[in-house]
């Protein structure tokens, strides 16, 4: 601990964002940066606790008060190190991750964390300008091959230590780039997709190999994988969405949240849609239904195509201002969360429950809800509408951003024949081994719909259970 009384001297101080009326005119990475001197000030805080609890609510166990005092210390090398020796790719986590280590941070039971979140993107980005950050083709191959199924965080977390071991590893993507989640799902005003290009690059650097516009399960049959490699590793994340099966649904106007993100991420990259394919909110008014971090994404995209209103909607109640009694420090807070999307302009309501969507030749002109009250039924939460509550919104699109349910069964995964559990997902065994000798699972194609970190964690767990398998006999 470089600093025993930063936490005492320094106050928590944020990056901040870009002012609203500027950033909503393009799709620019909303975080600012602070200069080195105050993000060494920041690194300060940390009181290096006896007992880490950043690191223990840390889904891939980041050492962060040590890469913290060498932040402090200005060794940008080790800070680096660190981070690296227990995530693939800081620079992403860095941007996109809720930060759980911050509402564990034992400052947090006074709301003054150690600014985790910012210091980790601040430290990758000082590591990449210095030229700190360069490729490490591993010195020996063991002639072993490896597919990896899909190319978002968890894909890209098992290719990267696959590699490392020696393995060669081949990532298989449908879509026409890499990245997965990270490329089409989340909005680059969060992160800027050169980001993603320059970690690939360094991949590529090491000897992974990428095919795109690849769909393992049709355009290439998992039973040619199972010949030409030794392992196959399923990434494919859990992108059935959950459906919202009302009357209306079929309207032109109601469209799933990542068929819109995804979309405009493309249009970003300089793919042009047709006009009756374009999702385009611009003079629109938009409801989103759901009110997770997917729904503030599709928030902050209308802004940006100017809708001329942005609602959203959510079926819970409204989440406290601060912590409850039954939701201490150092569990994750139950608490209402304000996104940059939700400062650039939107109507938010709680404990509504779309009962139908409403057209006129066809397009969608208002959503019907109705005011829900959640009451405990032999310890269950159950849902009932009040009374005289139903009402009708007036809309011109609607995205359902209700989440995931489980990972797309129709190609690979019923070739392969593989088990699945309650839930849908693919079942695996401890081992991340699937129920197809030589077939294994990760991420949230295993796991269910989770957390970018989450996905890293699992992919790097998955990938020693995989090299395990390669190197037995």
């Amino acid at each position: 601990m470089g600093n025993p009384k930063g936490f005492i001297e320094v106050q928590r101080k944020l990056s901040g964002n870009r002012p609203v009326n500027e950033r909503i005119d393009d799709y620019g990475e909303v975080e600012q940066t602070l200069n080195d001197g105050d993000r060494k000030l920041q690194a300060s805080r940390c009181m290096d606790c006896g007992i880490p609890f950043c690191h223990w609510a840390c889904p891939v166990s980041s050492k962060i008060p040590e890469w913290q005092d060498a932040l402090y210390r200005g060794d940008y090398k080790l800070a680096s190190d660190i981070l690296h020796s227990t995530n693939s790719f800081p620079e992403f986590t860095g941007r996109v991750c809720p930060a759980p280590c911050e509402k564990s941070c034992v400052l947090a039971i006074h709301e003054e964390a150690v600014t985790i979140r910012e210091n980790e993107a601040s430290t990758v980005e000082k590591a990449f300008d210095l030229g700190l950050i360069q490729p490490q083709p591993p010195k020996t191959r063991t002639g072993k091959k490896v597919a990896v199924i899909g190319s978002g965080p968890a894909g890209l977390s098992v290719a990267d230590q696959l590699n490392k071991r020696g393995h060669n590893v081949t990532v298989f993507e449908r879509d026409d780039a890499i990245g997965g989640l990270l490329r089409y799902g989340i909005p680059d005003f969060k992160l800027n997709k050169k980001v993603i290009d320059r970690r690939l690059r360094i991949f590529e650097a090491e000897g992974i190999e990428f095919k795109t516009n690849t769909s393992v399960g049709e355009d290439v049959k998992g039973s040619e994988l199972l010949k030409d490699y030794d392992a196959v590793v399923l990434a494919i994340g859990a992108m059935q969405p959950r459906d919202l099966p009302v009357e209306g649904r079929d309207l032109e106007g109601v469209h799933f949240a990542m068929d819109y993100l995804k979309q405009q991420n493309k249009v970003n990259r300089g793919e042009t849609f047709g006009a009756d394919e374009r999702i385009d909110a611009k003079g629109k008014s938009v409801i989103v239904i759901g009110g997770g971090d997917t729904g503030s994404d599709c928030v902050g995209t209308a802004n940006r195509q100017r809708a001329s209103k942005v609602t959203q909607i959510e079926i819970m109640p409204k989440p406290p201002a601060k912590r409850t009694p039954d939701n201490p420090w150092p569990y994750w807070p139950n608490m209402m969360k304000v996104s940059s999307s939700h400062e650039e302009g939107c109507d938010r309501m709680w404990s509504l429950s779309t009962r139908r969507f409403i057209g006129e030749n066809g397009k969608l002109k208002g959503v019907e809800v109705v005011e829900v009250e959640w009451m405990q039924d032999n310890g269950r939460w159950v849902m009932e509408e009040k009374e005289d509550t139903v009402r009708t919104i007036d809309v011109d699109f609607a995205f359902l951003s209700m989440g995931f349910v489980h990972p797309i069964h129709k190609g690979l995964v019923e070739e392969l024949g593989l088990n699945l559990d309650q839930r849908g997902n693919v079942k695996v065994n401890h081992d991340f081994a699937t129920s197809k000798e030589g077939v294994f699972a990760a991420g949230d194609a295993a796991n269910g719909a989770s957390l970018v970190v989450t996905a890293i964690a699992k992919g790097r767990e998955a990938a020693a259970q995989v090299h395990e398998f390669l190197t037995k006999e």
